[in-house]
């Protein structure tokens, strides 16, 4: 039998990520790990830097011509990871 105060480990982990402020940087780590899904393998191989500070994402890529495409294409990026982390996450994304 079930206990009134019992909690599946879904709630307990997220409590714990509450409790302690950390889900922000959670959700981020999730993206950054996410990010060959996000954008292909291709574009995440050339991919040399990636982090995310302040709601923005920065990213330093080898190829010029992959770089002017992820500029293009900004907007569908950030939302394709805001989705994916279920909460705004990204709002600008900076080539470095």
């Amino acid at each position: 039998m079930r206990k009134a105060n019992d909690k599946s480990l879904k709630e307990a982990i997220a409590q714990m990520l509450q409790v302690y402020k950390i889900k922000k940087r959670f959700d981020e780590t999730h993206v950054i790990a996410a990010w060959p899904e996000l954008v292909g393998k291709s574009v995440a191989n050339r991919t040399k830097e990636l982090f995310i500070h302040d709601k923005k994402l920065f990213l330093r890529i080898e190829s010029s011509v992959i770089k002017n495409e992820l500029m293009l294409m900004r907007t569908q990026i950030i939302n394709k990871i805001n989705d994916e982390a279920k909460s705004v996450i990204v709002d600008e994304i900076i080539f470095l």
